[in-house]
């Protein structure tokens, strides 16, 4: 004889062969965080056990790479001329970052609704992207001079790129039926536009926004090295012509920091505007069938 369970607290079912459970609590999605998390965190203890491994061992010299303790002694030792320096670099990223994100946007929607702009445009943006921003950041300073202009033009400049590309993904990859059928119900364009469309292009708009966020940290350093006198850049650039390796060392693990953690913003925003996509369901709906 076989019994069939009952539906626990958790599940109720809520068609044929499809079971809706209830949102997780804290208490999971602490777990759930802790289950993804630990492995990259294992990870990057590793590397600091290898790399303090290989300086306690001397297999390098101190003035080629410094031992974790030299670092974090460097950093720890001038707190408020690293942070002068990172709120710098900080402030020109996020600025760098936003601009991109919002003329990103804006071009894509018209390269979509135009074929004719898309046609225009694409080679020049294919153009620009494949131009060292290295080799072209001396000209910016030209032009705008050794205050923040420049560095955040380059950061705009290495961050535009997967903001248009991954919109203009998103936008095109909506399902032609959908479209039809709002066409057929009488829906304008512009309704179309903010019914459809936009929500369609989200998930690969905020694929580019994470590249972009890491990309837009990296133009702004670029942008210091040229000419800046405040900056991580600035310290990584003086600390490499001082031969001051800890410095050195501790300005590019700032710069990495600062990196993952505007990328972790944004995976962050994606999840409150996006907890309805299949990338953000871990435990939501599930089939039997």
């Amino acid at each position: 004889m076989v019994t069939q369970s009952q539906p626990t607290r958790t599940e109720q079912a809520t068609s044929a062969g499809v079971t809706e459970r209830a949102r997780p609590g804290m208490a999971q999605r602490l777990g759930g965080f802790l289950e993804k998390a630990w492995r990259p965190f294992a990870l990057l203890a590793a590397l600091f056990v290898a790399w303090w491994g290989v300086t306690a061992a001397e297999w390098v010299e101190p003035y080629l790479v410094p031992s974790p303790g030299d670092t974090f002694e460097a950093i720890a030792s001038r707190p408020e001329y690293f942070w002068e320096h990172t709120w710098t670099t900080t402030y020109e990223t996020l600025l760098g970052f936003v601009i991109a994100a919002v003329i990103g946007v804006f071009a894509a929607v018209v390269m979509v609704q135009s074929a004719t702009v898309e046609r225009t445009l694409y080679p020049l943006l294919l153009f620009a992207q494949v131009i060292p921003k290295i080799a072209i950041a001396p000209l910016f300073v030209v032009w705008l001079g050794f205050g923040i202009g420049p560095k955040i033009v380059v950061a705009v400049l290495m961050a535009f790129f997967p903001v248009v590309i991954s919109m203009v993904t998103g936008l095109k990859s909506v399902d032609p039926e959908m479209l039809q059928l709002s066409a057929t119900m009488g829906a304008k364009p512009g309704q179309t536009f903010w019914k459809i469309r936009f929500p369609a292009s989200l998930p690969h708009l905020f694929s580019g926004l994470k590249v972009a966020a890491t990309m837009a940290v990296t133009g702004a350093v670029v942008g210091e090295f040229v000419g800046a006198d405040a900056g991580l850049g600035f310290v990584i650039l003086q600390a490499n012509g001082n031969l001051d390796t800890p410095v050195l060392f501790a300005g590019l693990l700032i710069m990495s920091l600062l990196g993952v953690l505007l990328f972790v913003l944004v995976e962050w925003l994606e999840q409150l505007v996006l907890p309805w996509h299949a990338s953000r369901r871990t435990d939501g709906v599930t089939t039997t069938l």
